[in-house]
């Protein structure tokens, strides 16, 4: 692996000078997650239902008695599955794994912090269940299938979507190549009332994942190529022993 080795003297000036531009970055960080809570809010007057541990949920029940929810849209339907998607027919996508597995640690800190996180998929509550078990998580998951909620939030399609080879997704008409893809939306409880306030898709997940971000910090970086192509990544209980 070649590169640029310098004096310890030299080294100590160039990683000062960065220092500044990472001062910088946190500033506008701080500015665009300020600039995302000012954003306005659409009230939620639809109903949905869900099915999770205990039988059929709303989504005012799945806050779990706080006022701000943050869920995590799992791809994941078995009646879709085939060996081109990224999920299977008893496990959920292996990228969307990963992501969950950096939810799981933090949720006891969010839940003080008077958040509650969950992730939904389309599939049916007994397969995701049972591969939140297998997984150890301690998070709450559920099913949305029966209902619109996935196709609202745009991260599930119809199959005349599929069809057409396009659909709403990332706030623009994209190309769909499978039934689903990845997001995360967070709603408000607030005088008896439930609000959209956020979500993100695709590359906006980025910044939910705390082990690419280490990933950033090393020399080899994420080492996924030009494309961020994936192929390393295996489900936590799928890696060579």
């Amino acid at each position: 692996m070649e590169h640029n080795v310098v004096s310890h003297k030299d080294w100590v000036a160039a990683r000062t000078k960065f220092l500044a531009d990472e001062k910088e970055f946190t500033k506008e960080r701080d500015r665009m997650s300020q600039a995302r809570r000012e954003l306005p809010w659409e009230l939620v007057d639809k109903e949905y239902a869900f099915e999770g541990t205990g039988g059929k949920r709303t989504l005012a029940e799945l806050f779990d008695g706080r006022n701000q929810l943050v869920i995590y849209h799992a791809m994941f339907n078995p009646a879709t599955a085939s060996p081109q998607t990224t999920w299977t027919e008893d496990s959920p996508c292996f990228a969307c794994s990963f992501w969950m597995d950096g939810i799981d640690r933090h949720v006891i800190h969010l839940n003080h912090r008077d958040v509650t996180v969950a992730a939904v998929a389309i599939a049916p509550y007994k397969k995701f269940a049972a591969y939140r078990e297998r997984m150890g998580w301690s998070f709450p998951v559920y099913s949305s299938a029966g209902s619109d909620f996935n196709f609202d939030y745009h991260v599930s399609f119809t199959p005349e979507q599929m069809k057409d080879g396009k659909a709403d997704y990332n706030y623009r008409v994209d190309p769909v190549f499978m039934s689903e893809s990845p997001g995360v939306s967070v709603f408000l409880r607030d005088g008896g009332k439930i609000y959209h306030t956020y979500s993100a898709y695709a590359r906006g997940l980025d910044m939910l994942n705390a082990a690419y971000n280490y990933l950033d910090l090393v020399p080899k970086g994420r080492d996924e190529g030009p494309m961020g192509m994936m192929d390393w990544l295996r489900r936590r209980d799928e890696y060579p022993a």
